[in-house]
């Protein structure tokens, strides 16, 4: 476990902005207490500053995780966004869509939102933007970018994709077989 790099930071704080903006500040600077993001094995966990000093005293070898899992660096440098990040995305995210009850299923199984699934969206979500997909009952399913932008999306085909999925809920069980 060790702290980020420049570089690694910032190709972090990029992917975390394109999602969150400028409320990064607000996840690292939390009131109830300070948290930071260390690296372990290409995966970067977000985890408190009292708990990271405790973690310390365990080898690298034995450490298997701490905090949550924002993501991991591929081999190229980039870097991805696991769904485990969801819950802290989801309380800061700029922009917003809502699905109908009709299409959540079918983004749950790693499907794009469909303009016939759009149930509403944010005003002066750009495309390419980073979007946060809920449910129509308020529940984050995951997240995606969007792929057109909002004044367009009411003169769209049906069929059209406004949302590019990214990550959704449902990864837990249809990669349940890969973990083990």
């Amino acid at each position: 476990m060790r702290p980020l790099t420049d570089d690694e930071t910032k190709v972090l704080f990029e992917k975390l902005a394109n999602y969150i903006g400028k409320n990064i500040e607000q996840l690292i600077n939390r009131p109830d207490e300070k948290c930071c993001f260390r690296l372990h094995k290409d995966r970067v966990y977000y985890v408190s500053e009292r708990l990271m000093r405790q973690a310390t005293s365990v080898s690298r070898d034995t450490l298997l995780s701490l905090g949550t899992c924002f993501g991991k660096f591929t081999k190229s440098g980039k870097f991805r966004l696991h769904i485990t990040a969801l819950d802290y995305i989801s309380q800061y995210a700029k922009y917003k869509v809502w699905v109908k009850p009709s299409a959540e299923m079918s983004f749950l199984y790693g499907n794009h939102v469909q303009k016939s699934g759009l149930g509403r969206i944010t005003e002066n979500t750009p495309k390419y933007g980073g979007a946060v997909v809920y449910s129509m009952s308020d529940v984050p399913l995951g997240f995606g970018v969007a792929a057109q932008p909002t004044e367009f999306c009411k003169d769209l085909d049906p069929t059209a994709v406004v949302v590019l999925h990214q990550a959704d809920v449902g990864e837990y069980l249809r990669v349940e077989d890969d973990l083990l």
